[in-house]
């Protein structure tokens, strides 16, 4: 699987560490094209969408190759009402299916095990409890996973590869959407009416759980508003 991993990125375009870019075949593949290696590579159901219901853009995506995929959503418990009703728009609209991915602990077991607000004291052992560990559990069994990240989105995410090998979770990663813009993204959900947060229209390009994100100002870092005013700038999914 590994070495299935490594061939993609040499046949997509997306080059491995060590590969020089005038070896490569072609430019680098365009979203569709990762999802379509993606489809004549695994069945239907070896593979898993992430998607944090911002927008069903990549829903749509993958489900014009891939119809009927499962989209994993990380029912944390503290997202917004919003959210909750952009996840139901897409399992409504789209030809995919929905999987919701709750934590192990209810928020009343996590606070009395570990205290109350656990997201403004341990952000890290919050989205661990709530994020990291649920989705863990829920990959296994699955070969591939897609995922929304995009290079632009922060400086941590700059060098995201198409696709790559994920050792924590022993599978396949994808990120067709890596070298889009957010316009590009918001382009594409407008140009296929798909569903988009509402929250995106109120200065949310980054939406996370209601406590910790908040929205961002002209000019600043998309992801500015997660986790505001403390020393993290990502849940750990994509570490």
């Amino acid at each position: 699987m590994q070495a299935l991993a490594v061939a993609g990125r040499h046949a997509l375009g997306d080059a491995p560490h060590g590969v020089a870019p005038d070896e490569l075949p072609g430019p680098e593949a365009t979203p569709t094209q990762v999802v379509a290696w993606v489809a004549e590579n695994f069945p239907l159901r070896s593979v898993a969408v992430a998607c944090s219901m911002a927008d069903g853009a990549l829903p749509h995506l993958v489900a014009q190759q891939l119809p009927g995929v499962d989209v994993l959503f990380l029912d944390t418990g503290y997202h917004f009402a919003e959210t909750a009703f952009t996840r139901n728009e897409v399992a409504e609209r789209l030809d995919v299916t929905v999987v919701d991915v709750r934590p192990e602990l209810t928020i009343a077991q996590q606070t009395a095990a570990h205290g109350k607000d656990l997201f403004a004291r341990d952000p890290n052992l919050c989205c661990a409890i709530r994020k990291v560990e649920p989705l863990h559990r829920a990959l296994q069994g699955y070969d591939v996973w897609i995922t929304g990240v995009r290079r632009d989105e922060s400086p941590t995410r700059t060098d995201t590869p198409l696709i790559t090998w994920d050792e924590r979770n022993g599978l396949v990663k994808v990120n067709p959407v890596a070298a889009w813009s957010f316009d590009d993204l918001l382009d594409y959900a407008t140009v296929h009416e798909v569903p988009v947060n509402p929250l995106v229209a109120q200065g949310y390009p980054s939406i996370g759980c209601a406590p910790c994100t908040r929205p961002v100002a002209a000019g600043e870092d998309p992801r500015a508003g997660r986790w505001a005013g403390l020393a993290k700038t990502e849940c750990g999914l994509h570490l």
